[in-house]
């Protein structure tokens, strides 16, 4: 398919730091691509170089074929993780106000945003001033500022804070919904469970040098480790599996998808298949479910980024708190 951005040997320096080092990849028009790193990675560095706020130091980055500048930035639909609304406008003229500036024609822009304003319950509040909205709604109007002119390509830096789960939700049926109109979107964030459910493709940043980009599904088969999950409709014995050659490890696990039965996980002894392990299974109990196990990208974002000794704990830390948030389930 066609590349609507092209980054090639982009490189950035602060002083003595590269924020930027050599980084080289590309966004299929269409996509939907997560941009992942620490805090400090080089992300928003890279996304102030595409919306021309910033000038690189080296190499180039093209959207639709021509240098990322500030001609190009009508292009693109930028929402900074600082979010930036005037306390003292209404709302309407704040977006349109943000619309004009990125080229859209007024009349355009009114219907867009009347759009938008009804898909995120805010018709009743587009008369009022930014400052007398609550921070999720406050979230709501920058990010249709971001798309009312319709952009080619979406960026949208830390979308879901400050939302809850439901205006998370609303903002994900708006990303399926440009998506289905073939606009290309760039999601960076550290809700992990967020990208892996949207994106196709990811490109990690580490210390300004792109670490991976590949298709998500791609980077989980190259770093699986050979680890099975297999549920049994009644407990195995499971001394016999390990006495016999068959298993090297077998733990208890959380059964799949509130299924019935005993889930375990377990990683077959070596120059072992899956059918002499099934085999030895069918003596004790009926196989109910049988799988791969796949890292989480939560598992791949630590593997990745805990290669460098100053971010693993912290990186750790806040990956794992956001995926227990996310996943965990209503009383």
């Amino acid at each position: 398919m066609e590349n609507i951005l092209e980054i090639r040997q982009l490189r950035k320096f602060f002083g003595d730091k590269r924020a930027l080092n050599d980084v080289s990849f590309s966004v299929e028009r269409g996509s939907i691509t997560g941009l992942l790193g620490p805090n400090g990675a080089g992300k928003t560095t890279l996304l102030r170089i595409l919306n021309g706020i910033m000038v690189s130091d080296g190499g180039e980055a093209l959207i639709n074929g021509r240098p990322a500048s500030l001609e190009t930035t009508g292009l693109l639909g930028y929402m900074p993780e600082e979010r930036g609304l005037y306390d003292k406008m209404r709302v309407e003229d704040q977006i349109l106000y943000f619309g004009q500036l990125k080229g859209g024609k007024r009349k355009r822009l009114r219907e867009v945003m009347t759009e938008y304003l009804e898909l995120f319950n805010l018709t009743a509040d587009r008369r009022r001033r930014i400052k007398e909205l609550s921070k999720g709604n406050q979230q709501k109007v920058q990010i249709i500022s971001t798309l009312v002119h319709e952009p080619e390509l979406v960026i949208l830096d830390e979308p879901f804070s400050g939302f809850d789960p439901i205006n998370g939700a609303l903002l994900q049926e708006l990303i399926a919904r440009l998506h289905d109109r073939g606009t290309t979107i760039m999601l960076s964030s550290h809700n992990m469970p967020a990208i892996e459910e949207m994106c196709s493709d990811i490109a990690l940043i580490d210390h300004g040098n792109l670490l991976v980009k590949d298709s998500i599904e791609n980077i989980k088969e190259a770093n699986k480790d050979n680890t099975l999950i297999l549920t049994t409709r009644t407990p195995l014995t499971v001394q016999p599996l390990i006495d016999g050659g068959i298993v090297t490890e077998i733990n208890p696990s959380r059964t799949l998808n509130w299924r019935k039965g005993y889930a375990y996980t377990i990683r077959i002894a070596e120059g072992k298949s899956n059918m002499d392990l099934l085999d030895a299974v069918a003596f004790q109990s009926d196989v109910l479910h049988f799988e791969e196990a796949l890292p989480s990208l939560t598992d791949i974002f630590i593997k990745y980024t805990s290669r460098h000794p100053d971010t693993p704990a912290d990186v750790a830390k806040d990956a794992r708190h956001t995926e227990a948030v996310i996943n965990e389930k209503p009383e």
